[in-house]
């Protein structure tokens, strides 16, 4: 009703598809930028917004290993400084960046993302944010099941624990999506605006508002 009484108004329908990884704090980032644009737009328009997966490190464990030995062992002298210029960027988002915690394989939150969207953009929208904000900002690990369920039970997600039992369930959508979506990009966030306009990293909300006015006209 919303939906057909706002296009009454000749309110234009405008589609982002983001291919993001839970374990990429760019990705995070750029979630918080995008909803400030969409805030800001939403007497111009109406969205929706699908999330797709990415994988930054395909082979990354699934038992999960420490965050600051991962990085270190990763990016060496490099990961203080990369550290130092998260904690800033994430401040300026009121958050706290925590590297606290285990990191690994980001594949069951893939596998509950796609689910989630099966049950509405909006529920698999709030669901990326609940498990952007434990991952980095409270030393959860993403690979945790009980994580992934405390972040599906704050959102509504129903059939959450049943459907995580079966490690198979979801998977050959995740292997799908990151097919179609995944293949022709070589980092993230990626975003691809109305099929057309595409936009790459954690780009400030002005961007975001400029690619709806090109996309909208």
């Amino acid at each position: 009703m919303a939906q057909s009484a706002s296009n009454a108004v000749g309110k234009k329908l405008i589609k982002i598809d983001v291919s993001s990884d839970s374990v990429c704090p760019w990705c995070f980032v750029g979630k918080k930028n995008l909803d400030k644009a969409v805030a800001l737009s939403r007497d111009q328009y109406d969205f929706e917004i699908k999330w797709h997966p990415f994988l930054l490190n395909p082979s990354a464990p699934k038992e999960g290993i420490n965050k600051k030995d991962y990085y270190r062992s990763k990016f060496g002298s490099r990961a203080d400084q990369m550290h130092a210029r998260m904690t800033e960027v994430f401040k300026g988002h009121g958050l706290e960046y925590d590297l606290s915690g285990l990191t690994g394989s980001s594949m069951d939150s893939h596998r509950l993302i796609l689910f989630a969207g099966k049950q509405g953009s909006d529920k698999q929208h709030s669901l990326v944010e609940e498990l952007f904000n434990g991952y980095f900002t409270q030393g959860k690990f993403i690979g945790d099941r009980d994580f992934l369920l405390e972040c599906a039970n704050k959102v509504g997600l129903e059939g959450a624990a049943e459907f995580l039992e079966d490690p198979n369930n979801g998977l050959q959508e995740v292997n799908e999506e990151l097919g179609k979506h995944s293949a022709n990009i070589s980092g993230v966030p990626h975003y691809v605006i109305n099929g057309k306009h595409q936009l790459s990293g954690g780009q400030p909300a002005e961007v975001f508002l400029r690619a709806f006015q090109v996309v909208a006209n």
